[in-house]
């Protein structure tokens, strides 16, 4: 008898029963609230757009700082805002537990006077912070997916977990912008909204992974493959979605592989990254696609460590905290091949992230 795998995505029917989630349709109170929010559960509601005149905008709403899960309730929102030609913009709004709460029956999430809510199809995200307002709508152009359930189970007897759920794979943006001494600034664009959730701190289940999504000329992908820590077997874990015109074209991991080229090592996160991301997916034994990520830049490159202060700093040295996200824009090109033969190709802008939680083995 084989052993039980360290880490596997939750697709069995006892798993769909025991989580309350039907095969099928996503429902709108899988994108509310899913934690008790207390020690021991992290959870948070992701943003992220590309705007059409080069700038991109993310924000995310923490129930807590996602590596301490075993603290009390620290709600939190953080804005990224990169724009051409601009300093990047980077905004922390920092509230008490009694100044958060969510709906657990669709996303309604409010953090101080910042608000996340939506349907599945259509979002409103409103953050209001010391020298940046921020007034978004997402309305969906791809249905909401998951993988399965949307969780991955860690551990022989599934003593952990950790969920994702691309509520909006891809939908078009329109964001108001308002910063001190200048009118608000109204611009469009992509973009996409996620939510994910778990039990217990990522840096125990996971060692990094890659992440993206973007849209290419008809495509709309998704595409990720994390890596388990030693203790799970480095299980890995391939999630992928392709769309064509707002149709899922393509999104069985078990056809995924994943290829890195051009790979370099960061000067300031001293974690390796690759310049080109390549997931190749191999449809049936004629069609495959080719999902390239070519970094142009990096947006962000934060070391975990950096992300604290004084004596909690020097803790997290002695520690050997070497964690690191880093976010990347640049070129993602889709392509489609019928035998070896090139039958589509299209590429735009894209974001995609590099996350680093454990030590580089």
């Amino acid at each position: 008898m084989s052993a039980a795998p360290l880490a596997r995505v939750a697709d069995r029917d006892e798993d769909f029963a025991k989580l309350g989630v039907q095969r099928g349709p996503v429902e709108p109170w899988e994108d509310g609230m899913r934690t008790s929010g207390g020690p021991g559960s992290y959870e948070w509601w992701y943003f992220d757009s590309h705007l059409d005149d080069g700038s991109s905008l993310v924000i995310t709403f923490y129930t807590k700082w996602l590596l301490n899960p075993k603290s009390p309730e620290a709600p939190m929102v953080q804005v990224d805002l990169d724009r051409p030609g601009q300093p990047k913009r980077q905004l922390f709004v920092h509230a008490t537990p009694a100044e958060f709460r969510a709906s657990t029956t669709q996303c309604d999430v409010r953090i101080k006077d910042c608000t996340f809510r939506g349907d599945l199809h259509t979002y409103r995200i409103q953050v209001v912070g010391e020298g940046l307002t921020v007034d978004a709508e997402l309305v969906g152009q791809v249905p909401s997916w998951r993988q399965a359930t949307g969780v991955t189970y860690f551990g022989a007897h599934d003593e952990h977990t950790f969920a994702w759920l691309p509520s909006v794979p891809q939908g078009r943006v329109t964001a108001t912008i308002t910063v001190p001494g200048a009118a608000p600034e109204t611009l469009t664009g992509i973009g996409y909204h996620d939510h994910n959730w778990g039990d217990v701190a990522m840096s125990k289940l996971l060692n990094h992974w890659y992440w993206g999504r973007a849209q290419a000329g008809p495509y709309s992908v998704i595409a990720a493959y994390l890596y388990a820590e030693k203790a799970y077997g480095h299980a890995e874990l391939p999630q992928i979605l392709i769309a064509k015109d707002g149709q899922i074209v393509a999104d069985q991991s078990s056809k995924v592989r994943l290829v890195l080229e051009d790979v370099f090592t960061d000067a300031h996160s001293g974690k390796p990254v690759a310049n080109r991301v390549i997931y190749e997916y191999r449809q049936d034994p004629q069609v495959r696609y080719r999902v390239i990520f070519q970094r142009s830049q990096t947006l962000l490159d934060q070391k975990f460590a950096d992300t604290v202060t004084g004596i909690k700093h020097a803790l997290a040295r002695l520690a050997r905290v070497d964690g690191a996200y880093l976010r990347f824009s640049g070129t993602v090109t889709v392509e489609k091949y019928d035998g070896d033969r090139l039958v589509e190709t299209a590429s735009d802008p894209g974001i995609w992230e590099l996350m680093y939680l454990g030590h580089v083995e």
